[in-house]
This record gives structure tokens, sequence and C-alpha cells, in this order.
């Protein structure tokens, strides 16, 4: 016999597994495997198995996940540093963690590696580049500034070389062997600035540039803190 009470409600699916570290990781995922533009809350749902809305509750929209990614990234940087006592070596190793992290996720870092997450792993590494900017001997507004141009350099780089991560590797070999090539076959009466130096140009592609840049603006903040 039917009862004659109401049906019972239908049973929900349990959302207690949906984390946001659990949707940070998917999203990485589907931003490497198929590229920035396939990350939708849609298809970020899909992958989870749960409505897009559920991703929702954990994430406004698509920009604060955006953000939470940059957050993300950041902290996988961190992860286990330990400044140093020399303030160059402190800037050097968080440098080199940022870009490492950079090129493990590079369709991530192209995306996010230039937005301000203003979250907790940001302001760790903010605290750290100031303070060893500190340790230099700079000061107040040039040390707000040294620490500025210093993270958006080495961000941008990062991402830039990410970025090239993401072209096939022939074009990259061909990018490559133009300095040994092209430049070097320029005629000289039409480029003579470029001549001057040609035969150094393949050489210095074998240099680690992210590393010379680097040194450049360690060099800057120790002369300006010696002038003060």
């Amino acid at each position: 016999m039917k009862s004659s009470g109401s049906a019972a409600p239908r049973r929900r699916r349990s959302l207690s597994f949906l984390t946001p570290e659990l949707i940070l990781e998917t999203a990485m995922t589907v931003m490497e495997r198929d590229g920035a533009d396939a990350l939708t809350l849609r298809q970020l749902g899909a992958e989870l198995g749960v409505d897009h809305t559920a991703v929702l509750r954990h994430f406004r929209n698509k920009d604060e996940l955006l953000l939470a990614l940059s957050n993300k990234l950041i902290a996988e940087a961190l992860e286990g540093m330990v400044p140093s006592p020399d303030w160059r070596d402190t800037l050097r190793d968080l440098a080199a963690r940022v870009r490492r992290a950079c090129h493990t996720h590079p369709r991530v870092a192209v995306v996010v590696a230039g937005r301000t997450s203003r979250r907790e792993a940001e302001f760790a590494g903010a605290e750290i580049v100031i303070g060893a900017l500190l340790q230099a001997g700079l000061q107040g507004r040039e040390a707000a500034s040294s620490y500025r141009a210093l993270v958006e350099v080495a961000l941008s780089y990062s991402a830039l070389e990410a970025m090239l991560l993401t072209v096939p590797e022939a074009d990259r070999a061909a990018d490559h062997a133009a300095w040994s090539r092209e430049y070097v076959a320029l005629p000289a009466d039409r480029y003579p600035n470029i001549a001057a130096v040609a035969s150094h140009l393949p050489e210095v592609e074998e240099e680690d540039q992210f590393e010379v840049a680097l040194e450049l603006i360690l060099d800057a903040v120790e002369l300006r803190a010696r002038r003060r």
C-alpha cells in the first residue's frame, strides 16, 4: 500500500567535499590543460561534478577566483622560505621562487601574475621584500618605490617567460637562433649599433637574462642606499 503522506524529499548530494582549495586546484588544472579561456564557472562546475552555482558559494565571481589563484601562486613560491641575513640573498631567493612557480603553472601565471590579490600570501611576500629593502638601507618612499619596481619586474619577467613556454618548441628554437643568424647578418652600414655588438649577442643569449635583470635592480638598490 502506498503511503498517504507526501513523498519523501529527494536526497541532496552533500557538497562538504567542495573546498576553496579544491576549487583552486581544479581551476589550475583546467587552465594548464585547456588554456585560460577555457576557465568558466560552468566548466569548473562540470570538472568538479557540481552545478556551477556551488562554486559561487566560495567565490562570488570569476574575478575573485582569479585573485585567489594569484595568491595561491605566491603562496606556492613562499612555501618553506626563510629570509637570509643578507638582504640580496633574500631577494634573489624570493625572485627565483616566484619564477619557478610561474614556470610550473605558465598558463595561470600569464593571466594572474600582474594582479594585486590583497590576500595573505601577497602580504607575506610584501613583508619580506620591504624588510630586505629596509635592511639594505632604503627608507620611506624610496623603499616603497623600489619594492613596487622590484616585484613588478620579477613578476612581469616571470610571466613573459611563462608565456614563451606555451609557444611551440620549434618556434622558440627559431627565436633563439635569430641571435646567431639574422642579427649577425645585418648590414653594418644600415645597423651600425647592432653590428658593434652583434658578435656578442649569441653568447649573451646563453646567459640567464632574468638573473642579469635582477642583479641590475639589486645594484641600483645598493647604490641608492649608499647615497643616503
